[in-house]
């Protein structure tokens, strides 16, 4: 007699046979029902039996189920192993900062390699800003409403850069910006002092969300400081270097005129510890006009700090190297008619440039240092003329008719310190706007609750190299 096993058969009573019958739970789908002798010894049965408890190695040809490769194969890293490091760098080159960085965290080799890959200008994330409420177009009141103070916020460059913010530091609400360089934002309080008064300084790293508050200098930093405290007039504050890209190690400049000429306190800091150093006054440098000229704000280009003097012909300069001041003429053709320029770097290869707008043509120019060149004016060359004022005017929504109150309400106020081909442009009540130097785009310059730009508008670039790429971490 013989039984089919794949059906729900029963063996015959008079069988004593062990072999159960059910379907096992085990059995593969390609599993084919075999037949069983009753006439076999019981050793055979047995041996048959236990080939049917196990599944097959060989699949069915008609089974559709694919057999699945080893663990071990899907998570194996030879594949990655087996590249060299000229393979990583290729595809490391190819990738953006931010996954650069991330891939640089994989392992102290890739590491090794994503450092030989890095860009050798720092990148630049956003810019820092003080939203502000348009105001009101001219005429202007006599008695103006105090404008409104708001914290200042951070606009990435673009959709993948990171969102910085200043929460970190709830004391920022009470301080407004005055410089950003290296990686660090500085700020002064936003009240009024007495002008023969130094502030304390707030300095930021957005990027590591640490502080410091530096507290004024001390009176003795200044030998007989009640002679020279009486004629102390404080224009302003700026950030100097910095030692460590991923540490609060810095220094900060506050300077002062003190009775007609400048003097520099420098403010050392290491990982919060602030030491100030007064340095002697620069008795060769004559400020013969009153101080309250200067813009309290510097400019950082070319290597060196400026300080803009209204209507001048001249700029003030502070060399970071030997903390010495110096003055710098601008172009003759410029001062003698009080042209509007201000100072920058041009964004191709970083020269000193002036962005001015000729008040013969109405032209906005941008001129570069020439050196010794024979028709330089002060050493000045007129690189190109960008756009006739008339395109700017026109292209500002709202603005007069009347070409005086077009000049007066419209008027460039920063080459954009990001080096990316912009100038800003402020007006009376009409709002901010970016004007690209190639191609002459206009943008405006306004928040997603309808607030415009404030000033200034602080570029800030990562702090470079970061610091876990520096060889000593490898």
């Amino acid at each position: 007699m013989v039984l089919f096993l794949g059906k729900a058969a029963k063996p015959e009573p008079e069988t004593k046979s062990s072999c159960s019958l059910q379907p096992s739970a085990t059995r593969p789908l390609h599993y084919k029902p075999k037949l069983l002798s009753l006439q076999n010894p019981p050793a055979t049965a047995a041996k048959e039996r236990k080939s049917m408890s196990r599944p097959s190695s060989t699949p069915s040809p008609s089974t559709s189920v694919p057999t699945p490769p080893p663990v071990e194969e899907l998570h194996s890293g030879a594949a990655i192993d087996v590249l060299t490091g000229d393979d990583l760098r290729d595809i490391f080159r190819r990738l953006s900062l931010a996954d650069l960085l991330r891939a640089a965290l994989a392992s102290h080799r890739w590491r090794r390699v994503a450092a030989r890959c890095l860009p050798r200008a720092p990148p630049l994330l956003g810019y820092f800003f003080h939203p502000v409420n348009t105001a009101p177009p001219p005429p202007i009141e006599i008695e103006e409403p105090a404008p409104v103070h708001y914290d200042a916020v951070f606009a990435p460059l673009v959709a993948s850069s990171p969102r910085l913010s200043l929460d970190f530091a709830p004391e920022a609400s009470r301080f407004e910006l005055y410089d950003c360089h290296q990686g660090l934002l500085l700020l002064q309080p936003t009240g009024s002092l007495p002008k023969s008064i130094i502030p304390r300084l707030l300095v930021l790293d957005p990027a590591t969300r640490r502080s410091v508050l530096l507290p004024p200098p001390p009176r003795d930093t200044v030998p007989d400081d009640r002679r020279w405290r009486s004629s102390r007039f404080y224009v302003g504050s700026a950030l100097l270097s910095r030692a460590h890209p991923s540490k609060l190690c810095f220094e900060a400049v506050c300077f002062a005129i003190d009775d007609g000429n400048p003097r520099a306190w420098v403010a050392s800091v290491d990982n919060g510890e602030c030491r100030w150093r007064a340095l002697p006054r620069d008795e060769d440098m004559a400020v013969d006009f009153h101080p309250k000229w200067f813009e309290g704000r510097c400019v950082h280009a070319a290597g060196k700090m400026y300080w803009h003097i209204c209507n001048s012909g001249r700029m003030l300069v502070l060399d970071p190297a030997s903390l010495r001041f110096s003055y710098l003429l601008a172009p003759a053709e410029l001062a003698d008619h009080y042209c509007t320029y201000r100072i920058g770097e041009t964004p191709e290869d970083g020269r000193l440039c002036i962005l001015a707008v000729a008040n013969s043509s109405w032209q906005l120019q941008l001129w570069v240092r020439g050196g010794e060149a024979k028709c330089s004016d002060n050493g000045w060359l007129v690189d190109k003329d960008i756009v006739h004022m008339r395109v700017v005017w026109e292209a500002v929504p709202g603005l007069p008719r009347d070409m005086a109150q077009r000049i007066f309400c419209v008027w460039p106020s920063d080459m954009d310190a990001g080096r990316t081909g912009k100038v800003f442009i402020r007006t009376f009540g009409y709002g901010r706007y970016s004007l690209h130097l190639d191609t002459g785009n206009i943008q405006r310059l306004a928040t997603t609750d309808g607030k415009e730009y404030g000033d200034p508008i602080c570029a800030y670039f990562l702090a470079w190299p970061p610091a876990f790429l520096a060889p000593e971490y490898y």
